[in-house]
């Protein structure tokens, strides 16, 4: 039996900056250190932050202790948020991944030259979440390719001249193209537009690989969070074109007939799971196959 790794799988550059900033800032500092929702979308990650002390709070409102340290997640959080944490002197160590502060920067220098802005990616995502409140309030989301005539509907009924199209920095790179397409077909000559693509370049590369990858294997197993987007894409992309693709968190979700009686076994993993967990994996593979 062979095993392909994806050489992309596991943290990304945004991931590892934070984890590694978060694991910093308790090693040195005896202040509490709080976070700002979950550090990354793993439950592996921020479990063992918690229990090196880091308390994981939902709003600034939450942070207690005056003398303390506030991280804030790889996500990012809202314009608003910063503002908060400003007027009630919260310290913050800001972990957002360069790549999604530079859609912040995008999407303001946009919304100040009077564009009207369309995020594609999920709305409820903490990533958009943030990203939402420097677009200003004309503005639509466009998650799924369906969405995209009710999005040009909505820019024509603006009636502003000028569109930005930008992505969540985690979607999925052809569903983009496609909806870059459909808003050039459908959006009327006299209104401008500019379309960026923000999706990251590790985002590219990880699902091209796993695209690959997954051609070429009998089994297919995707490891990240749940919640984790860009994980549920590797595994969309996987279960394409390999009918025997999996997502799982942890190796405790593999059973034996997962691992066994195949020829070739692919493994690729999100950007915010850590390379343990990758190794974990492998290991149980090897072990059930002697």
């Amino acid at each position: 039996m062979e095993i392909i790794i994806g050489k992309t799988a596991g943290f990304c550059y945004g991931v590892e900056r934070a984890v590694k900033g978060a694991q910093k800032e308790l090693e040195n500092t005896n202040k509490k250190i709080y976070c700002l929702g979950e550090i990354v979308h793993n439950k592996e990650v921020v479990k063992k932050l918690k229990e090196k002390g880091i308390e994981f709070i939902e709003k600034p409102e939450e942070v207690k202790e005056k003398e303390s340290k506030t991280v804030i997640r790889a996500h990012g959080i809202p314009k608003e948020t910063y503002e908060i944490c400003k007027e009630k002197n919260i310290q913050i160590e800001d972990f957002t991944c360069p790549n999604v502060l530079k859609i912040h920067d995008i999407a303001q220098e946009y919304h100040d030259k009077g564009f009207y802005i369309v995020l594609v990616g999920a709305k409820d995502h903490p990533e958009n979440i943030g990203t939402i409140s420097f677009c200003g309030k004309k503005m639509s989301i466009i998650e799924k390719i369906e969405d995209t005539k009710k999005a040009v509907n909505e820019i024509i009924e603006s009636k502003k001249e000028k569109c930005l199209v930008i992505a969540q920095t985690t979607y999925h790179l052809e569903r983009f193209k496609i909806i870059e397409e459909k808003i050039k077909e459908e959006l009327p000559n006299n209104i401008e537009l500019k379309v960026i693509n923000t999706i990251c370049m590790a985002t590219e590369l990880r699902q091209k690989e796993t695209e690959k990858i997954s051609k070429e294997v009998n089994k297919m197993i995707i490891i990240g969070g749940r919640n984790s987007s860009n994980t549920r894409k590797l595994y969309e992309i996987a279960k394409q074109n390999c009918k025997e693709a999996i997502c799982i968190e942890t190796k405790e979700e593999l059973l034996k007939e997962d691992v066994t009686n195949y020829e070739k076994i692919g493994i690729m993993a999100g950007a915010s799971t850590p390379k343990e967990s990758i190794e974990d994996v492998v290991e149980m593979i090897k072990k059930s196959n002697l």
